[in-house]
């Protein structure tokens, strides 16, 4: 999916790489839904801007998170 910058309005660069410098587990992001085994978890990417250098996070399949 093409990303636009929202300061600039600039094609951004995506599937870039999101991690904590000094740990190799970078950043998850999860939910927790209702029942045993309803739960979303997903690891973000990040689209940056080649102009302004704004960065945005998203992930890929958002529509896991409608539980």
């Amino acid at each position: 999916m093409k990303k636009i910058c929202h300061q600039c309005q600039t094609d951004m660069i995506g599937n870039c790489k999101v991690s904590i410098e000094g740990a190799m587990y970078g950043i998850k992001i999860s939910r927790k839904g209702q029942g045993l085994f309803q739960k979303a978890a997903a690891k973000p990417q990040a689209a940056v801007c080649p102009n302004c250098g704004y960065v945005a996070l998203y992930i890929e399949e958002p529509e896991q998170f409608l539980l």
